[in-house]
């Protein structure tokens, strides 16, 4: 199951030397700015899809997204680019949800029992299913995909970055503008929602 996550929201390789493709960047090598534009557009747009969920609208917010890192590269210190770089596509999606508003357009077992997050939850575990009873990967994924959809987006988002694209707690905080803390606790009750509609589903007694 978390192939089929991975695979549906996120399949791009991240460059060895990411640092040295940003520094190459700042000094105006475009074609450096490119090689990062390539290796987290699929990172970039998911995340964007997660906020707005409009696929042309996603397109219009990631490509407005690396038009202002590159206007920004002088403002990147270091740290986790890719955190650095959600932090702008989650701003630019709030921008365009707030121009439209005012336009009027618009685990299986996620806590312990210390009521703590587990770090690895079980909804994203596929250890039970016979070759006979796997469906395919992106029909998987877009059953999965409506599910997080039902989240609200603060869980859902959070939910994203951490147990599907990957990023660490410090660099969803950095993305999300959100402490550490708030990080951690809308992770632990994204997991228990989609724990409750991931249940609630015929699918999910097929699955399990």
């Amino acid at each position: 199951m978390a192939d089929a996550l991975v695979s549906t929201f996120h399949d791009s390789r991240f460059p060895v030397d990411e640092n040295g493709l940003v520094g190459a960047a700042k000094n105006g090598d475009l074609n450096a700015f490119n090689q990062l534009v390539l290796s987290n557009q699929n990172l970039v747009y998911h995340h964007i899809s997660s906020i707005v969920r409009d696929d042309q609208l996603a397109d219009d917010i990631s490509q407005i997204t690396f038009i202002k890192a590159y206007q920004g590269l002088s403002q990147y210190r270091n740290g986790s680019f890719r955190a650095w770089l959600l932090r702008i596509a989650t701003n630019a999606c709030y921008d365009e949800l707030r121009r439209q508003k005012r336009q009027q357009t618009l685990p299986l077992n996620p806590v312990n029992t210390e009521e703590d997050e587990n770090e690895s939850p079980e909804w994203l575990l596929d250890t039970s299913l016979s070759v006979e009873q796997r469906v395919e990967q992106s029909e998987l994924g877009d059953w999965l995909k409506r599910h997080l959809d039902q989240i609200p987006e603060e869980f859902r988002t959070t939910l994203i970055l951490v147990d599907v694209l990957g990023l660490d707690y410090t660099e969803a905080s950095q993305a999300l503008s959100i402490p550490m803390g708030t990080v951690k606790s809308r992770l632990a009750r994204g997991r228990v929602r989609m724990h409750e509609h991931l249940k609630a589903s015929p699918e999910y007694q097929y699955l399990s």
